[in-house]
């Protein structure tokens, strides 16, 4: 691994994908990013988008979901994976918002990590795209594709994260995520690589050709 490889790897990114920060999840505001994003742990982007078009009518502000009852946010959520918990932390969520922040979603770490169902990934979506902090969110594709690349040998997000920190330049930190998602459902798809049509072949030690 050489820093001019992955100079390779960065600009064969940004000329495929662009430079341009961006999101699945949709949202309108700072806590429906948020919420959005807890929803969406182990479960799809586009099953998230599908339930939270009709949440975010029926709990348009963050006191109907301080005051939701348990039974019925599960109900609203029921098609999405571990709906138990999540049900039970965008409640909590949305109360501690109102009693420890004003109703403001915060922008430091320790305190996004103080949140109901809020970890690492969760805090650095929020502040990557909330915030235009410098932020490196590792979910799935991005933990086996920076694998595959050779950037780590760790399966820990966290580890992942920092050595991540330690190599990319920060105004790659949120496109590594989106361009990795991008990537790993169209090119780099698990279990089915397509490694003979990835531009990345070349440079990725991983590639089956």
């Amino acid at each position: 691994m050489t820093d001019k490889r992955l100079e390779r790897i960065l600009a064969k990114l940004d000329e495929t994908y662009g430079t341009e920060k961006i999101i699945y999840l949709e949202y309108n505001t700072p806590w429906q990013l948020l919420f959005a994003t807890i929803l969406s742990a182990q479960c799809t982007d586009a099953r998230v988008n599908m339930v939270t078009r009709d949440l975010y009518k029926k709990y348009d502000s963050l006191e109907k979901f301080a005051s939701a009852k348990l039974e019925e946010m599960e109900k609203d959520i029921h098609s999405i994976g571990f709906y138990h918990n999540k049900a039970k932390n965008l409640i909590a969520c949305a109360r501690k918002l109102l009693s420890d922040f004003g109703g403001e979603v915060p922008s430091e770490l320790e305190d996004l990590l103080t949140l109901p169902g809020v970890g690492r990934k969760t805090a650095n979506v929020i502040r990557g795209n909330i915030f235009d902090m410098p932020s490196i969110v590792v979910d799935t594709h991005v933990k086996r594709i920076t694998k595959k690349l050779g950037f780590t040998q760790s399966d820990d997000p966290v580890k992942i994260e920092f050595e991540l920190m330690e190599i990319l330049p920060k105004d790659h930190w949120i496109v590594w995520n989106t361009d990795l998602i991008t990537l790993g459902r169209t090119i780099c798809i698990a279990r089915r690589e397509k490694c003979d049509i990835c531009f990345l072949r070349e440079d990725c030690p991983s590639a089956k050709v």
